[in-house]
């Protein structure tokens, strides 16, 4: 399940930054990859439909999210724990 996720992951923010999925390394910021704050809400509505969990985003100040948007592996690492934390 876990390399399913990342590579979710990875299409859902190559969706944003306008590129190939292979493109996306994991230690990569979002600012690295050209996303701005819009696509970071996409991105999130995107991840929440996806793995249908409720990530804990604040839109109006990221930097305070429960959610780590540090970079790919840390936004990878943080949707395991919602989907683990889902099941149960």
């Amino acid at each position: 399940m876990s390399d399913d996720v990342t590579e979710k992951m990875r299409a859902i923010i190559a969706e944003q930054a306008l590129i190939d999925p292979t493109e996306v390394s994991m230690d990569a910021t979002l600012e690295d990859l050209g996303i701005d704050s819009l696509g970071l809400v996409e991105a999130v509505f995107a991840i929440e439909e996806t793995f249908d969990v409720q990530v804990p985003f604040n839109a109006n100040d990221p930097a305070d999210s429960a959610f780590d948007i540090s970079n790919v592996q840390s936004m990878v690492d943080a949707v395991k724990a919602l989907v683990a934390q889902k099941a149960g």
